[in-house]
């Protein structure tokens, strides 16, 4: 079977599964997964950080190269009669906070209610830390790891593009610096979807006007020209997966999440077909990098 007929049947199924109705997409990683499988951000007292924080903390830690697991305050660090070493540059976390506010009902009987609000605040590794306790130097032990591993041959895929792939918290490709960012591969539940992810934002990067300039006339978030390049990320992602052979077929949630963009654009499903054609370039232009390896 050639590419061309792997690219049809894949985007026949992608039209197949939109005809379906409504499909739930849910993102492949989450900070649940992620605190099971890795050893989790720790505060100065061992208590551990959770949600949100623990895919930021940790995402900052692979970003900068720090190995060890606390996380404290400037005060809470002088506290412990240290110091932060100078020119470390903190990172933000954020705690659910309550105000309360008198306020009369219906009735004009006055009662106080809480509102909850976010607020934030900047802590440092203990790698950007000196003279802590020893024990804070300390690596602790692991929880055994059944994280996803990455797999070598894919790996290779993606760097023979030299693209610029950073970790981060989120999934996301920002043209204005050239850069692909990822969230940490132990977030997923399954390698497939890391990569299948990475290959959605490898996609975009394809897009910047030094390689094949595509743009659509894209003015802001979620217009047309928006929605067809959300369309050929997508598209791409799965015919890549079907060439690299970790998923031959596009699951559920890659279809639902087309069907959200063809919505915003009246359901003109006739615009598959070109996306697909634009996803096809995209795939080839990756695989191109693939062919020019200097030995």
């Amino acid at each position: 079977m050639t590419s061309n007929d792997t690219y049809t049947r894949i985007t026949n199924k992608i039209i197949a599964d939109l005809e379906k109705g409504e499909l739930t997409w849910r993102k492949p990683w989450n900070s649940e997964h992620l605190a099971q499988n890795v050893q989790r951000p720790l505060r100065w007292n061992n208590i551990p950080y959770t949600g949100i924080n623990t895919v930021v903390l940790w995402a900052t830690a692979a970003e900068k190269g720090y190995a060890l697991p606390h996380w404290m305050t400037f005060n809470q660090a002088i506290n412990l009669k240290a110091s932060i070493r100078k020119g470390e540059k903190g990172s933000q976390v954020i705690y659910a906070e309550q105000m309360l506010k008198e306020e009369e009902d219906k009735d004009g009987e006055k009662q106080i209610i809480q509102i909850p609000f976010l607020k934030s605040y900047t802590v440092f590794n203990a790698s950007q830390i000196d003279g802590l306790p020893q024990h804070f130097y300390e690596l602790a032990e692991q929880v055994p790891n059944n994280s996803p591993q990455r797999i070598e041959e894919l790996d290779k895929f993606f760097t023979q593009t030299k693209a610029d792939i950073r970790t981060g918290s989120k999934a996301a490709y920002y043209s204005m610096d050239d850069y692909v960012d990822m969230p940490p591969i132990e977030s997923f539940e399954a390698a497939k979807d890391y990569y299948s992810v990475l290959a959605h934002e490898i996609t975009h990067w394809t897009k910047h006007p030094t390689r094949l300039n595509r743009d659509f006339g894209r003015k802001h978030w979620g217009d047309e020209g928006y929605a067809k390049e959300e369309l050929v990320a997508e598209i791409g992602a799965c015919f890549l997966a079907a060439d690299l052979g970790f998923e031959p077929m596009p699951e559920e949630k890659h279809a639902a999440y087309i069907q959200s963009w063809l919505k915003a654009l009246q359901d003109d499903k006739k615009l598959i077909f070109s996306a697909a054609a634009y996803a096809q370039k995209a795939t080839e232009f990756l695989h191109s990098f693939q062919h020019n390896i200097q030995t």
